[in-house]
């Protein structure tokens, strides 16, 4: 299963799979869903569309033996560190080695990019996806962020703060 860069043309794909990763019915076929504590949908085409012009900005995406777009990932240098974020595998694909394939691929990137860090940010409440995190060499930097207020990512249903991870790479 290869993992490449993204391109313009896969943003109606990766539209679809972003948001039945997060958010609605399809997500809760997997772990890692949102959809009980934000509404509203994760990302849109002009927004996908968008940072296909940010030269900062790469998204992976993993593909099936069917072309398909099974998972995918956003990467922005951010100086000397490398956010990870919009980490995406398809709900039923969960669990079978498709995000942890990504996040190699992550730190591949991340070294060729002279970066010395990947950094994210992951809702404080989601305990099993922080431990997922932590069993490849993330930890919690101790700084905490507030989540989005503008309703880009999606409307609240509760207090949400962002808890920052880091792994040296």
């Amino acid at each position: 299963m290869p993992i490449t860069k993204a391109t313009l043309a896969d943003v109606p794909e990766l539209n679809v799979l972003v948001n039945s990763a997060y958010r609605g019915e399809e997500s809760k076929k997997g772990w890692t869903t949102e959809a009980y504590l934000l509404e509203g949908i994760r990302v849109d085409e002009v927004m996908l569309r968008e940072y296909f012009d940010n030269e900062a900005i790469t998204i992976l995406k993993y593909t099936d033996d069917n072309g398909q777009i099974t998972g995918s990932v956003y990467l922005e240098v951010k100086g000397p560190k490398l956010y990870l974020g919009m980490f995406s595998v398809s709900p039923v694909l969960q669990g079978k080695g498709v995000g942890r394939a990504l996040l190699d691929e992550a730190a591949i990137l991340a070294k060729q990019l002279n970066c010395h860090a990947i950094t994210m940010t992951v809702i404080s409440t989601r305990k099993e996806l922080i431990s997922w995190y932590e069993r490849r060499g993330y930890t919690a930097t101790g700084e905490i962020q507030p989540f989005h207020v503008d309703g880009r990512f999606g409307v609240p249903k509760q207090l949400i703060e962002l808890i920052v991870m880091e792994k040296a790479v």
